[in-house]
């Protein structure tokens, strides 16, 4: 089990996790999934604010694990709303408010059961990634700060997504600095080093014997202020960063090279 599947199945209280995910979705699934379904296996509450096509699939996957979802809803265990509506209930003038998120939040938390004698629960919401893909960048990082508010007063760990792909332009540290500066882990969309492994493969394709000198480089420069990054998610910032324009002839190759390692 990679470091990664360790801390979605125990995550610490007071953990703000972050997924970035492409228009494949399954990754995101699996791992929210995961997550979870390991919380709810030991007892603890789990309130999911996502869209319904994310909470059919989420809940599909956990079935397959063996959870009775049903049952976890009809006992509040599990408490389930739509990312779209909750947002739209605290949203003023372009922007969440405070009061009133914490009223809405506050209140789908208290419907939560966990098992008695537990008193940790685990959230998912998705509504910071309707915002970004509305380009309400400022409005979605203000959300971020909410819920950290919420994390510090209460006994619980979050996970966010945000439908970015991390092959694209628009995954470049500037753009990303509110994200990444308002969590503690962005969680790799795939935990098993593969998409590591194709960005290896890419750089030595493209830069040869200079690979490994910008290997070393790699890890002299970092913003202590970012969430933990996954090994994968680092170099991509990275390239970008200090080697624009070799980077998107890297990236194209480490696609390739993903996709052929895992088709599915």
């Amino acid at each position: 089990m990679s470091p990664w599947q360790k801390l979605l199945e125990h995550p610490h209280s007071g953990g703000h996790f972050v997924q970035l995910y492409s228009a494949d979705d399954s990754a995101l699934v699996k791992n929210v999934g995961q997550y979870l379904w390991q919380g709810l296996r030991r007892g603890e509450g789990a309130l999911v604010v996502a869209t319904a096509d994310h909470q059919e699939s989420f809940f599909r996957y956990m079935s397959g694990l063996g959870a009775g979802i049903r049952q976890l809803l009809a006992d509040d265990q599990l408490v389930a709303v739509d990312a779209h509506q909750t947002l739209a209930s605290f949203m003023t003038a372009g922007q969440p408010d405070w009061i009133e998120f914490e009223k809405v939040i506050r209140g789908a938390m208290r419907r939560l059961k966990p098992r008695e004698g537990i008193s940790s629960s685990r959230a998912y919401g998705e509504m910071v990634g309707i915002l970004w893909n509305a380009r309400q960048f400022a409005a979605a990082i203000r959300l971020e700060h909410f819920w950290n508010k919420l994390l510090e007063q209460s006994a619980f760990s979050l996970y966010c997504a945000y439908a970015v792909d991390i092959f694209a332009e628009e995954f470049v540290s500037s753009n990303l600095d509110g994200v990444l500066c308002t969590h503690t882990h962005l969680i790799p969309a795939e935990p098993e080093g593969k998409l590591e492994a194709a960005l290896n493969r890419s750089m030595d394709d493209v830069l040869g014997a200079k690979a490994s000198e910008l290997r070393s480089l790699m890890g002299a420069k970092s913003n202590p202020s970012w969430a933990v990054l996954p090994a994968a998610e680092r170099i991509v910032l990275w390239l970008r960063k200090y080697r624009p324009a070799e980077a998107e002839n890297i990236l194209t190759r480490a696609r390739e090279h993903y996709l052929a390692a895992d088709p599915a």
